[in-house]
This record gives C-alpha cells, sequence and structure tokens, in this order.
C-alpha cells in the first residue's frame, strides 16, 4: 500500500530494494527470488480519480542492479492488485463478480479486472492455467 511506503521516491526505491535483497544476484537476504519473473513490485492505494477504483504502480525490481524500473507493467501483478483491492476494503465485494478499475501509472491507462468472489471474498482457487505457470488458481479477466 503506497501509504506505507516513504513519500521520497528514492527512500522508497531502497526500501523496497532491501526488501527483496538487492542488489545481490541471489537477493538471499529478501523475497525476490533471484529471477525477473519473482522480482516485481505493485504499489497500491485508493484512486481519486473518477475512472478508476484503484491506483497502480508496477516496479521491476533489480537482482544484480540497485534499480527499480516503473517502465512497464505484468498482467499478472495487474490481476493481483484487483484482488488485493478487494481483500483491503479499498473496493466492496459483488458476487458472483466484482469489477475492479485499476489506473496503471506506469501507462496512464485503466484496466478493468474481473475477479470472482464468493461469500464476499475474491475466489483465488480454481482450474484456470496460464502457460508458464506452476499450478492453477481462480480466473481473473482483465480488460
Amino acid at each position: 500500500v503506497k501509504d506505507t511506503l516513504p513519500t521520497d521516491p528514492a527512500a522508497r526505491d531502497r526500501m523496497i530494494l532491501d526488501l527483496y535483497g538487492s542488489p545481490d544476484a541471489r537477493q538471499i537476504n529478501g523475497i525476490g527470488g533471484a529471477d525477473p519473473l519473482t522480482s516485481k513490485v505493485a504499489i497500491v492505494n485508493p484512486s481519486d480519480r473518477d475512472d478508476a477504483d484503484i491506483d497502480y504502480t508496477f516496479g521491476y525490481v533489480g537482482i544484480a542492479d540497485a534499480v527499480v524500473d516503473y517502465e512497464g507493467n505484468c498482467g499478472n501483478i495487474s490481476a493481483g492488485a484487483g484482488v488485493f483491492a478487494i481483500m483491503e476494503g479499498f473496493v466492496k465485494a459483488v458476487e458472483p463478480e466484482t469489477v475492479v478499475r485499476i489506473f496503471n501509472t506506469n501507462t496512464n491507462k485503466v484496466i478493468e479486472a474481473h475477479v470472482p468472489v464468493r461469500d464476499g471474498k475474491p475466489v483465488i482457487d480454481g482450474d484456470f492455467a496460464i502457460d508458464g505457470v506452476p499450478g492453477t488458481g481462480a480466473r481473473i479477466t482483465l480488460y
């Protein structure tokens, strides 16, 4: 959540790098996993925009380099931001599906995440598979 991070961008990035164990090719003292696929961060907060429920900033966390790159986006992390928004109460859960409007600050675009909901909570279990990703889970569709 953005409000839990330092407001100064340099201090924020230092904190993120520390959490991920970067810079270190093995990220042994952090949660990074020493792979670009697992060294990603989402910074999420409720949005002030009329066309979005949350603001979301995506970052690739450097592994061997002390850098957080905010130039791109990741669909899987975008889907996770929608689930997170419901879990944190930023968006009210509506069954059977909640639409979360996500403003991506990297691309200045609004993404809609369609998140399945049951018993007031996002559904995370399911049989949906993504090539290259181990396991299965609920299908979250992005538009």
